[in-house]
Order: structure tokens, then C-alpha cells, then sequence
């Protein structure tokens, strides 16, 4: 989670003003809708970790770096990982991945969006595959995971990734 979240972290301190309006992998957003919805993952899971409500979507304020720290305090304690979420009526483990999906692949997201670098943790990608292949249809009837994209059997694990949640691992602006 911590390496996830500061290199996601570290794209979103570099982009430019002028970034903001450009289109992202993530055909819903643009990247300063990206960034926002960033901000409430944030502030969502730090609730969530604590086993408090669901939150709201707020305005986009610019400060999701210091939202991603609260929230990786709130599961660096143990008893964040224990149980149910009140909230949504899911396993706490399967509420910390999904987190990190987001982390991972809007990171990438970002990063294609604005033109800079992005090399996922491999370890990070590893969980986040097993994960989605465990939930990817559940993700799709609820509108997270887009229709699944071809990729070669052979592809790196994060382009295979990518392909399995609807994103194009050749996307580019």
C-alpha cells in the first residue's frame, strides 16, 4: 500500500496546472477529475480503515498526497485489517486491495495522462492481478472494471492487468 500510494503520490505532485483538462485511460475522468476522485479514495478508505462511514465525493482541493497519508495510518494499525466494514458489508482485506487497485491503476493512469514514467511495484501488481481476477466480474456489473481489453498471453503481469479491468495498455493521448 505505502509504496503504491507514494508513487501515485509522487505523479500527482508533478502535474502542471496545465494538465488538468487532459483525457486520462480512465474515459470518465480527466485528469483533474482523476486527481479528485484520488482525493475521496483517499478519504473514503481512511474512514473505511477505521470501520467509520462511507464519504462523500467532495470538490477537488489538490492535497491528495496528504489525504494518502492519513489514510495509509489508518491501515498501518493492525485492527484495520480485522473483520467487516460496517459500511459496505465486505471483508476489511478485500476493502485494503481494493484500495490498492486504485493506487496501482490510476497511478498508471496519471502517468500516461501526463506523459511521465510509471513503473509499478511488482509486488504490488502481483496482489492487485490476483485480486481482480477474483473480482473482475463483480467490478464489471458495477461499473469499475471496463470490458476486458486482449492482451498476449505473454504480456508483462501489469499489462495483463491493465487488459483485464478495460484498460489498453497502448493507450496514449
Amino acid at each position: 500500500m505505502r509504496r503504491a500510494t507514494e508513487r501515485t503520490a509522487g505523479l500527482v505532485r508533478t502535474v502542471r496546472q496545465e494538465q488538468l483538462g487532459l483525457p486520462t485511460p480512465c474515459a470518465k475522468f480527466d485528469v483533474k477529475d482523476l486527481i479528485n476522485h484520488l482525493e475521496w479514495v483517499a478519504e473514503l478508505f481512511e474512514s473505511l480503515a477505521r470501520k467509520g462511514p462511507m464519504t462523500e465525493q467532495r470538490s477537488y482541493a489538490g492535497d491528495f498526497p496528504e489525504r494518502a497519508e492519513g489514510t495509509l495510518a489508518a491501515w498501518s494499525r493492525p485492527e484495520a485489517w480485522e473483520g467487516t466494514s460496517p459500511a459496505m458489508g465486505m471483508p476489511m482485506t478485500a476493502l485494503g486491495h481494493m484500495y490498492l487497485v486504485d493506487m496501482v491503476v490510476h497511478g498508471w493512469d496519471l502517468a500516461r495522462a501526463t506523459g511521465q514514467g510509471y513503473e509499478p511495484d511488482p509486488e504490488a501488481v502481483a496482489r492487485v492481478l490476483h485480486f481482480t481476477d477474483q473480482m473482475v466480474e463483480t467490478g464489471r456489473q458495477r461499473g469499475v472494471f471496463g470490458p476486458p481489453v486482449a492482451v498476449p498471453d505473454d504480456a508483462p503481469l501489469f499489462d495483463r492487468l491493465l487488459g483485464v479491468i478495460g484498460r489498453d495498455p497502448a493507450w496514449t493521448v
